[in-house]
């Protein structure tokens, strides 16, 4: 039978066995996830998946600029404690990590694991994730990461605060590369990061909130006029009036710029347009917050 790389992730939450381990144990049952674990445990799995089974909260959010391999990386990696976080073998795990995702460009954190570990094609990268456990002597988990192509065009820009418990990674259009590295443009490119770092934006423009959260937003604030003596149609003028206020809130180029509340993003981006003679557009933006429940992804859609 076919097993997923879902079922797979499963098997390995529960037991903390190897990927391929678990897709092994799942192959040779049938999928039967019971039986699956029993095969395991009768298996003795080496005692760097045990420690797999400990719980990760602790490590850091990282970045990288990788022009050689023509990437920008942000990338989450956990260890049990602070303490193993803030050592000098932990820091160099995560950068060789955020250097196999530039190079390797891999889909997710569970597809990566299977690859060939770049600077060493005899171990993949589950391996030489199992090796640094075994050094640390923690649980170590890659647990999420954004690769943006540095592509001709568009220019990528990291900002990680208080010490690798808040990363972000911003992208915007910027048609003479030139100019990158030039005021007003680099500067601009810093703040937005900054910005988005303090302001944890969910989208990028209003035209990209889900449909179904908007509905959501104006079913909520109808409810909150219930009772008032108004015509239909001022209240839907009101609610119209309160769902702008959640773009406002939760939209990149609507929020009030963190340096001056008096512009919004948005105009920042037109005033720097206007100063290098070249049209600025926001067009993507990731922020990770260590041990986050949710990533924040956001893509400006066409409009």
């Amino acid at each position: 039978m076919q097993i997923t790389a879902d079922q797979v992730a499963k098997l390995r939450e529960r037991t903390g066995a190897g990927m391929m381990d678990c897709k092994k144990a799942l192959t040779e049952n049938s999928g039967d996830f019971e039986k699956a674990i029993e095969y395991l445990r009768k298996k003795g799995i080496a005692s760097a998946s045990k420690k797999a089974g400990r719980t990760a909260k602790e490590g850091t959010v990282f970045s990288l600029m990788d022009t050689a391999n023509k990437a920008a990386v942000l990338v989450e990696v956990n260890c049990e404690t602070d303490f193993v976080a803030k050592t000098e073998n932990f820091t160099k795990f995560v950068t060789h990590i955020a250097e196999h995702i530039a190079k390797a460009n891999p889909e997710n954190p569970t597809a990566m694991l299977a690859q060939k570990y770049i600077n060493d094609s005899s171990k993949t990268v589950e391996d030489f994730v199992k090796e640094n456990i075994a050094i640390l002597g923690e649980n170590i988990n890659v647990r999420r990461f954004a690769r943006y192509p540095l592509t001709a065009g568009k220019e990528s820009k990291s900002y990680i605060h208080m010490g690798g418990k808040v990363g972000v990674l911003v992208e915007a259009t910027l048609p003479t590369a030139a100019k990158a590295t030039q005021e007003p443009f680099a500067g601009f490119l810093r703040d937005l990061a900054m910005h988005v770092a303090a302001a944890s934006p969910l989208y990028c423009h209003p035209s990209d909130v889900p449909a179904d959260v908007v509905a959501k937003e104006k079913e909520i604030a109808l409810a909150q006029l219930q009772g008032q003596n108004k015509p239909a149609d001022v209240l839907e003028k009101i609610a119209t009036g309160k769902i702008n206020k959640y773009y406002e809130e939760t939209c990149l180029n609507k929020q009030k710029f963190i340096k001056d509340d008096k512009k919004t993003v948005e105009a920042l981006a037109s005033d720097i347009s206007k100063a290098i003679g070249e049209t600025v557009t926001i067009t993507r933006f990731t922020r990770f917050v260590l041990g986050e429940g949710v990533e924040v992804v956001a893509e400006e859609t066409q409009h």
